[in-house]
């Protein structure tokens, strides 16, 4: 069993790159961003107010999170319902910044992550993993970029999706949920000690993948 936490903040490129290295390496790649998004989701499906921590917990007592892999695809099961396409929106990508300062959260999904890595080599993305989820993986990459290269390659990928959204707005989130993410009192976005820092401002996607692989290759 050999695990790789990868770290980083909002739009770095954690997901997609981390697929493709995964993919190439045969290890399975667990997305634990989605996971709070699933959170997230539900909220604001259920109306739930998240300052109210009996409403919270009756909700998390209610809910079940499966992940499944399939074509190297991860998908969340949100109690019963396949929700991939549902958590993309900038909407639930904001409340799940919000949901995951909260420590009753952030408890509710630690078994299931750690659970996750136990079960192979596995290469975990998220923005605690090498300092929380799993301070002991044999790889630690922070993947990180410039607020404006990931507004950029955030903003290209909604307008993909044909939604109607201005390139500073995008920029603007992005800053404000690296704030919220670096300064929120539980498990705030850094590098670990030991990470290896991947800037991929100047690095086009298969460059990306390359160096990734290139750090886990050197352990393996």
């Amino acid at each position: 069993m050999f695990n790789v936490a990868i770290d980083g903040p909002s739009g770095a490129g954690k997901s997609s790159i981390c697929t493709e290295a995964a993919k190439r390496l045969g290890f399975v790649h667990v997305d634990t961003g989605a996971l709070y998004r699933s959170i997230a989701y539900s909220t604001i499906k259920n109306g739930t107010n998240i300052d109210d921590e009996i409403s919270l917990r009756n909700l998390l007592n209610m809910t079940k999170i499966e992940i499944l892999f399939e074509n190297d695809t991860q998908s969340v099961i949100l109690n019963g319902e396949n929700i991939n396409d549902k958590i993309r929106s900038e909407e639930v990508s904001l409340k799940a910044s919000d949901v995951s300062k909260i420590p009753m959260v952030r408890e509710f999904l630690l078994d299931l992550q750690r659970q996750l890595a136990r079960n192979g080599n596995t290469l975990m993305d998220g923005r605690d993993i090498g300092t929380v989820v799993l301070p002991d993986a044999d790889v630690k990459i922070f993947l990180t970029a410039s607020p404006e290269k990931r507004a950029e390659r955030r903003y290209l990928q909604l307008l993909a999706k044909g939604e109607k959204i201005e390139y500073n707005s995008v920029l603007d989130k992005i800053i404000k949920r690296d704030y919220q993410d670096s300064h929120r009192e539980i498990a705030p976005l850094k590098p670990s000690e030991d990470s290896v820092i991947v800037d991929t401002s100047e690095l086009d996607f298969e460059e990306s993948v390359k160096k990734v692989i290139e750090i886990i290759e050197e352990k393996l």
